[in-house]
């Protein structure tokens, strides 16, 4: 890898996303949206935003992230320009980190106007240090972009990349713990959702929302979103392939 390549490609893709207004909507404005609706679902019951508002900052913005980063990881495939730019010096870590790197850009701001909202408009209630709170929610943001790159690579249209959020996204949302305790599963879904890295980002929020110090589940929580997001990351830039569709 070579740092000014990749410096490189990432102010290209905030060059291209700059002049992408829907998208920049889709990634920033988006999740804020879905949390001041959500508040007010539960005008009545403040409790229950309490209850679900932490887990969801970390959800919205990996579901977000996943769905923009493969589509246009894609588009750069089909449109030719992967291809070009592979042809180039330019090796696949660094077309990988820079993408990685732009949209990480984009996540830190969708992370904190997010959690910002929540904590401060919407009166989320937590317990430990917002900090924590935003920290993770930015790791969920980076690992949806991992995913994005990564499954971008199996995808030959923009309409097959977002096809693979049934597969990808969806059962990591029923299993993370959001509808019922992971403990109060059958087995066999306890087991499975303890492989899946949603279900530590949402664990996460809930160790920020119910603890005021720092605890060792929390650690291992953010441990776990980190290393799956480099994983994620390291099989985007194996399975890059120098070919257009």
């Amino acid at each position: 890898m070579n740092g000014a390549r990749t410096l490189a490609t990432a102010a290209r893709v905030l060059r291209q996303l700059r002049h992408d207004p829907r998208t920049l909507a889709l990634l920033l404005l988006v999740p804020c949206v879905l949390l001041v609706l959500l508040r007010y679902v539960f005008d009545s019951d403040p409790q229950v935003f309490d209850g679900i508002g932490a887990s969801l900052l970390g959800i919205f913005p990996l579901i977000t992230m996943f769905l923009v980063t493969s589509i246009a990881t894609l588009r750069e495939r089909t449109s030719g320009t992967l291809e070009r730019l592979l042809a180039m010096p330019l090796g696949k870590g660094d077309l990988i980190a820079g993408y990685a790197l732009a949209f990480g850009l984009l996540a830190v701001v969708q992370s904190a106007l997010a959690t910002g909202l929540a904590l401060w408009f919407l009166g989320l209630d937590v317990v430990g240090s917002p900090w924590l709170l935003l920290l993770v929610a930015l790791l969920d943001a980076l690992l949806g972009t991992a995913l994005g790159l990564f499954v971008s690579a199996f995808a030959a249209t923009e309409f097959q990349a977002v096809q693979f959020m049934p597969a990808v996204i969806f059962p990591q949302l029923l299993l993370c713990g959001l509808f019922t305790p992971r403990d109060q599963m059958a087995p066999a879904l306890e087991a499975l959702s303890n492989v899946l890295p949603m279900s530590y980002a949402v664990d996460g929020m809930n160790q920020v929302l119910r603890h005021p110090h720092l605890t060792a589940d929390f650690v291992r929580d953010v441990l776990v979103v980190a290393g799956s997001a480099v994983l994620v990351l390291a099989l985007g830039a194996a399975t890059l392939r120098r070919r257009t569709a």
